[in-house]
C-alpha cells in the first residue's frame, strides 16, 4: 500500500524557517522524481520545486529560488524542503508529489498535505 506523508508544517513568523519532510512507502522511492506543490486559499495548486530520482538536478519556481532548498535521501525514502526567509505569501498547504514514467503513461502519488502559515 502506498503512503506519502508530509510533516513539518506549522505557524512561523515572517523571516523564519521551516523544514518539511515527505516520507514515502509502498513504492520504489528512488525510481521516482519528487516535487513539492502548494495551494493557497482560493488559488490553484502550483509547483514549488522538483528533484530528479537520483537527486542530481533540481528546479524551483521563481518564488522559491534563493529561499527554498529541495533535497532527498533515497536511503530513508524521504524528501525535504528547507524553507528560509518565509513570507506571508508562502502560506499554503504544501503537498508532496511522486511521479515516474511507466510506458506511455505515469505513476503518480500525492500526499495529504501539510499546512504552512506565515504570520506575525
Amino acid at each position: 500500500q502506498v503512503h506519502v506523508v508530509e510533516s513539518g508544517g506549522g505557524l512561523v513568523q515572517p523571516g523564519g524557517s521551516l523544514r518539511l519532510s515527505c516520507a514515502a512507502s509502498g513504492f520504489t522511492f528512488s525510481f521516482y522524481a519528487m516535487s513539492w506543490y502548494r495551494q493557497a486559499p482560493g488559488k490553484e495548486r502550483e509547483l514549488v520545486a522538483s528533484i530528479t530520482s537520483a537527486g542530481d538536478r533540481t528546479i524551483y519556481a521563481d518564488s522559491a529560488k534563493g529561499r527554498f532548498t529541495i533535497s532527498r535521501d533515497n536511503t530513508k525514502n524521504t524528501m525535504y524542503l528547507q524553507m528560509n526567509s518565509l513570507k506571508p505569501e508562502d502560506t499554503a498547504v504544501y503537498y508532496c508529489y511522486a511521479q515516474k514514467a511507466v510506458g506511455a503513461s505515469f505513476a503518480r502519488y500525492w500526499g495529504q498535505g501539510t499546512q504552512v502559515t506565515v504570520s506575525s
